[in-house]
Parts: structure tokens; sequence; C-alpha cells
């Protein structure tokens, strides 16, 4: 199960975060111990777990619906199954966001990180072609709950390689990986092989060059 982070200054499915996490904690408390058959809610479970009206728990059931918390049951009208999402959003931790000031300064380290890896990093038969954040990055929002970053990478040149001790390609996408996520806690890093592969719009803010 993935460990998810919640952020104030947001409302998820139209819900404070705190209250999000407690609501959901109540639903999934209903299925504990249950075997897979008879671990189901209802539409009226998540109504008093949210303690919202008859309108805001539709709201709520169709949202989650959408968004994969929520698996409907065919067998049972307004029966829910709790997915693996779900339960990431009642265990989830709740955190101050990102200001975009401070995700701009992560950029520019991202920058740095990036050219000291094609410099120096000669075991790792990898490199960044290049860096471009994308998703709410690229928003006006002043509070982030994510800084998303696209890493294009791209094989070592022969002549900035080292001669000996060489890693796989698999341990260096992972090493790259890691060094971009120790940067903050905030950032997701998408490895792609082509620039197209990142979702648009994305903002490129370094490019190796190209050189042997």
């Amino acid at each position: 199960m993935k460990h998810r982070t919640l952020v104030t200054h947001r409302l998820y499915f139209g819900v404070d975060p705190f209250k999000l996490r407690e609501a959901s904690g109540r639903v999934l408390a209903r299925v504990v111990g249950l075997s897979a058959d008879r671990a189901k809610v209802s539409a009226n479970d998540i109504q008093r777990d949210f303690g919202v009206d008859t309108v805001g728990g539709q709201a709520i059931v169709h949202d989650m619906v959408a968004e994969g918390l929520l698996q409907p049951r065919a067998a049972a009208a307004d029966q829910y199954r709790l997915t693996e999402r779900f339960i990431e959003y009642a265990n989830a931790r709740v955190v101050e966001p990102l200001v975009r000031s401070r995700a701009r300064q992560i950029v520019s380290s991202a920058r740095e990180l990036a050219s000291t890896i094609n410099c120096d990093w000669t075991r790792n038969p990898l490199e960044i072609e290049a860096i471009a954040p994308f998703g709410c990055y690229i928003s006006q929002d002043l509070y982030l709950d994510r800084l998303p970053i696209g890493i294009v990478l791209r094989m070592r040149p022969a002549s900035r390689r080292a001669r000996w001790r060489m890693m796989s390609k698999t341990d260096g996408a992972h090493e790259i990986r890691s060094a971009f996520k120790s940067l903050s806690s905030f950032v997701h890093a998408q490895l792609v092989t082509q620039l197209a592969e990142i979702p648009a719009p994305c903002a490129v803010v370094f490019q190796a060059h190209d050189e042997d």
C-alpha cells in the first residue's frame, strides 16, 4: 500500500483533510476483520461516518467511486467495497503544504543535481537529458500538495563512463530516482525516456548538452 499525504489548506472530496482521515477511519473500522464477501459498506454508513446530510453523502460517494476509493458491488445496490486507495486515505498523514516559493527552490536544486549526476556519476550508465516539473507546479496555486518532476533519462556517452564497476541500468535508474526524491518528501519523480512522455503542460528547466 502506498503512503498517502494530505495537506492542510485543501479540501478532499469537499472535506477538510483531518476530517476526511478520521471519517474514513470510521468507515474502515466497519469492515475490519470481515471476510471479503461481508466487507461492504452502504451509502448511509458513509453519510453517518462523515457527518453529512443525504445530499452531501451522495456527493462524497459519487466522487469516491469516480476516484477509485469505492467499488460498487454489482450484486447489491447501494453497497460498496473499500479499495486499497480508500485505506490509503484512512491512514494518510496530514502536513502543511509546500509553498510555491519553496517549490521553486527545490526545482533549482533539481537542476543542480542533474548537472552533478551528468558530470560526476560516472559509474551510473544513465544520465539526465532533461528535467521538467509538471502538474500542479504549472498551476497558479500558492500551496502545493506535491511536486511532480519528469526526468528524461538517456544512456551516458562512453567518454563519461567509468572503466570498471559500472552498475546496471535498473540500479542506475533507482539511484537517480532516489536522489531526486531525497530533495524533498513532496517530490514525485517520474522517469521517462522521451520528453513527450511527461504530462503536459510542463516546464523544461534543465536540458543537457548533446556532446560526447
